[in-house]
Order: structure tokens, then sequence, then C-alpha cells
């Protein structure tokens, strides 16, 4: 970057402005993409990148497992054409597993900035498509063993060279998808979202100058990094571990998977330790090194700086220790189809290591599990189809206040489930009920969030994924508060047979009016029941969020 001067209000307006030209990239995206993935669910990030993968800035709202994660893609494309192997006019493609470290729907879309002939940034978005090819069908897959059987990669591949269409690879890609018409559709979405970006940092460099407007990027990086670190001096310095479990990796269902952090402090600046964390497992519950980064990135943005624009400044305070062959750096060819199943249980974990160091901050545990189901087959009228929806849970109760109802994981962010009318029209499938599950949040002088009740009735055969997590281990509740209700499914079938209770299960075979019922966690309690306030007890009953029986009975309110 550039040591020109800068001016504050130069600062301010070219802070504004890139943050500005993010979020417009996300609207171009949203609302020119084909699957609800993206545009009703948000599953993207979008952002301005430097010459050596750093985060410029990136749109808000987007998932936070996505945070200024971006960069490795365009280091990998750097690495891989050089800077003078690009030309304007060029789109990069990319979802490499062993870089990008995530599964390979995840695909990152870049495109070379350019001014005044010289190359000068890129921009890019990363955006879930419905389908990459592969054994595995919409989410929740335990079935695969290694990244080969997950669909087709691609490390940092030109799908347009100086405007021109690579149509052998466009081909490839049209072959080997289950749904090309959605994948193109969002990859010209994706492009178009870049593009724009790219002309937006271009007339920012006209008006001011690259000089002056790379200089003031610096400096808002070095705000950022100054505040931050301001806040981690605030903590005690010490070491803090903490330990936690998943159920198991989806295919032995006997062996726990252990989750254990260290968390050091010193001065201004935060190590998180994975080393002692699980190894990988033959399973796809691993992420590569990069995904499990982007889970110590999400606990450091929470606790130092929830409300600054995403920066690299943002990380400069951050240590990440994560040695090769965890679960959370997975050695190829590891599977990664559920790369992002670990992650919200060990941000609990990395919280609960820190809850003694910040007693006034530190939340009890939340639903901690990604949430979402995915029935597919083929219907008349439907032809083939794939259902993908995210459900909501409970978050842990806080040291002021409950915890909140039927929201998603703190890695997803704002991401929003689909419209109920929206999926009755696209799909085969009735959603009988979509409410809020009582009696699911954690005990406490603040109660943890409910999680919800979802039913869908289906209209024809199909076949459904269910890969629930943290049922062994419910989410904890803090300073004596009570554990949250735990996730799990209920299949319903129309034949009369008994029904099924599900915690895990790929391609479980539906008939036409069987039903499956998705029940998720609630938060953990905070305090001691006992410290609760009549009058919240009395609301809880009144509002049917806590059963009549559980007030008298864990409460010992009279109601």
């Amino acid at each position: 970057m550039s040591e020109a001067k800068t001016h504050p209000i130069t600062v301010e307006v070219v802070r504004n402005a890139i943050v500005a030209y993010a979020d417009e990239m996300a609207n171009a995206l949203c609302k020119a993409a084909y699957n609800m993935m993206i545009y009703e669910v948000r599953d993207y990030c979008c952002g301005l990148i430097d010459l050596q993968g750093r985060m410029i800035s990136q749109n808000r709202g987007g998932l936070p497992i996505f945070l200024a994660d971006l960069g490795v893609a365009v280091e990998d494309a750097v690495a891989r054409w050089g800077l003078d192997g690009f030309k304007p006019g060029d789109v990069i493609i990319m979802n490499h597993g062993e870089t990008c470290g995530q599964h390979l729907n995840n695909v990152v879309l870049c495109v070379p900035v350019f001014h005044g002939g010289e190359l000068v940034a890129f921009t890019a978005n990363r955006a879930h498509w419905v389908d990459i090819g592969g054994a595995r069908i919409g989410f929740g897959s335990s079935a695969t063993t290694e990244i080969f059987a997950e669909g087709i990669q691609m490390r940092s591949l030109k799908i347009y060279e100086e405007g021109k269409r690579n149509e052998t690879l466009w081909q490839i890609i049209n072959d080997n998808l289950r749904f090309p018409e959605a994948a193109l559709g969002d990859m010209r979405a994706q492009i178009a979202s870049c593009q724009l970006g790219a002309r937006r940092y271009d007339e920012l460099l006209t008006r001011y100058g690259r000089a002056t407007v790379e200089a003031c990027i610096s400096r808002i990086w070095d705000q950022a990094d100054l505040a931050v670190r301001k806040v981690v001096e605030q903590i005690p310095d010490g070491v803090y571990t903490a330990e936690s479990i998943l159920d198991n990796d989806g295919r032995d269902l006997e062996t726990p998977l252990k989750i254990k952090v260290t968390v050091k402090v010193e001065g201004s600046e935060m190590t998180i330790d994975f080393s002692e964390m699980n190894p990988q497992t033959n399973s796809p519950i691993n992420s590569g090194k990069s995904g499990g980064i982007a889970g110590a990135r999400v606990a450091f943005k929470g606790l130092t700086s929830p409300d600054l624009d995403v920066n690299e400044g943002c990380f400069r305070a951050l240590k990440v220790v994560l040695p090769e062959g965890t679960m959370l750096s997975a050695r190829p060819p590891a599977a990664l189809g559920l790369w992002s199943i670990a992650l919200p249980t060990t941000i609990d974990t990395i919280l609960k290591a820190l809850a003694p160091a910040l007693p006034h901050k530190i939340p009890a545990a939340h639903k901690g599990d990604m949430g979402g189901c995915s029935f597919y087959g083929t219907a008349p009228g439907h032809g083939r189809f794939l259902l993908m929806n995210i459900f909501g849970g409970g978050w842990g109760g806080r040291p002021h206040e409950d915890g909140e109802d039927a929201s998603v994981s703190v890695c997803q962010g704002d991401v929003r489930n689909s419209p109920v009318e929206l999926q009755e029209i696209r799909y085969p499938f009735i959603v009988e009920n979509h409410a809020l599950r009582d009696d699911s949040g954690g005990v406490g002088k603040f109660r943890g969030g409910l999680g919800v009740e979802l039913t869908y009735k289906c209209l024809v055969p199909c076949q459904v994924n269910i890969n629930f997590e943290r049922t062994k281990m419910p989410p904890w509740g803090l300073n004596g508060g009570g554990n949250g209700g735990t996730n799990y499914a209920i299949i319903r079938y129309a034949s009369g047979a008994p029904e099924k209770k599900v915690l895990k299960g790929t391609q479980i075979p539906l008939q036409a009016g069987d039903s499956v019922a998705f029940f998720t966690a609630g938060g953990g309690g905070y305090g001691e029941a006992g410290e609760r306030a009549p009058e919240a007890i009395e609301r809880d009953v009144r509002e049917g969020f806590v059963s009549r029986e559980l007030a008298a009975k864990l409460y010992a309110a009279k109601v």
C-alpha cells in the first residue's frame, strides 16, 4: 500500500465507498442469482481484495465463516498466473478444496481490476451452488470419504479470458452438474457482481488517485487494528482452555470427536491454538486449514470488533495455531462436504474458554448446529428437484438478557430461511408447521433462546438427508444456567408404521404422505434459575415459551 498522506475526510469517504461497493456487489448477485440458497438464504459474500490477497472490504451481512478468506483464492490465482498474467476481461473460477478448505459447492469468482492499464486489485465473491456434481446431493450427506467423490474441483481457471468464454470449461461444468441451469446462472450473476465492483473501484481511483486511495485503505486497516487491540488489552493476560465434543463423524456413530482449544492473551494480542483438536476423520466433517482459521476469526471478530466493517486490519492482533492433519486442517484427499459442521461448536468452545476472563460478556452456548435439510427426487411437473433450507435454533442466555429465539448459528450470521410459501410453490411438499419449540431453552436467570419445530409433508416419493449435531452434548449453560434442548427429527409414515427418531442419515427413503418433523436445539441458560424475575417467568408461560409444568418444576414458580 502507498505511503501517501491522507486527509481525515478523504479517509472517511474511502471507508464508506469501499464497503458500499461490496454491498452493491452483493445486491447485484442476490438479484440475478438462480437458486434460493443465494437469492433467499443469502449464502454468499463479496469483497475487494488487494494484490497480496488482503481484504480491502467485504459486504455487510455476509456469512461469518466467509470472514476475510476470499484472499486465499486470489493468492492462488496470482501464484498460478503471475501479476502480469491477467488482462481486462479475465474471470477466474475457483473452488479447490485444499486451497479454500470448504465444500466444493462454495464457488469463488474473481475479476482483476485495472486502472490506467495497470492491475490494481481484484473483486471476488463466493456463493453456494445448489450442486457441484459428485456423489453428494444437497446438505447433510455423510457418504463421502475423499474429495474426489464430492464433485468438480476447479483451481484458479480462467472461465473467461480477455472477455472470451472458455467453451470447453463451460461445457465440462454443464455436463457434470445435476442442475446446470441454476449453477451457470449463478455463475453469470457472480461475474456481473465482480465486474460491477471492478467498475466502482476504478471510479474511486479515478476520483482520488491510486496512491491516495491505497493510503486511505492502509489508514483504515491501522484504525481497525488499534480498535481491536484496545479490546484485547482489556482481557486479563493468561492461558485459557476449554473442551467439548461433537457427536461423531457421521459414519462411525459410536465415537465422539474432541474439540479442544487453548486461548492465550498477551498484551494486545490473542493466540487461538487448535493443536489438540481431533485428528481428521474418514468422513466429510473435515475442513481445510483456511476453513478452520475462519472459525477462529468468527470468535475473535465477535469478541473484539462486532460493529466494525470487515477488513484486514480486524485480524492483525490474532494468531491461529493450526497444525496439519486435524479435523479443522485436513490433508488431501480428505472429504470436506460437511466442512462447517464443527465450526459452531468450535466457536462456542473458544468463548467458553474465555468465560472466566470475561464473565460480563460471554453468553451460554447456542444451538451449535448448522441446521438444514435436503429433500430430493423426481416428480411430474417438477422434474428433478432439490429442496434445501436452513433452520434456526436458540442462542444462549447472556449476562444481561435472554437468548435469541429461532436464530441461525453463529457461523451463518444474517442468512435467512426460505419462505414457506416459496418452498411450497417450487417443490412437491407442504410445510405443516413452523413454530417455536416450547421448553427448549435452558433455564436460568436469563433463559436460553427457543429452538423451532418445522414439519415437511412429502407429496411424492423422495429421499432426505438428516444431519443433526450436538445431540450428545447439549448447548451448555453458564454460571448455573441449565442446558438447552437438543436437536432431533421424527419421521412419521403414512403407512401407519411406527414413527422413527433420526439424528443422522443419508438418502433416507420417503413415500408420498410421509412427514419429517425437525426439532432444533435451544440455547443454554445463564445464571441460577432461582434468580429469574417472577414477571419474566409469568410472561414465558403466558406466551407459551415455557410450559406451566416446567416453570413449576425448574423455576419453583407459582404460575
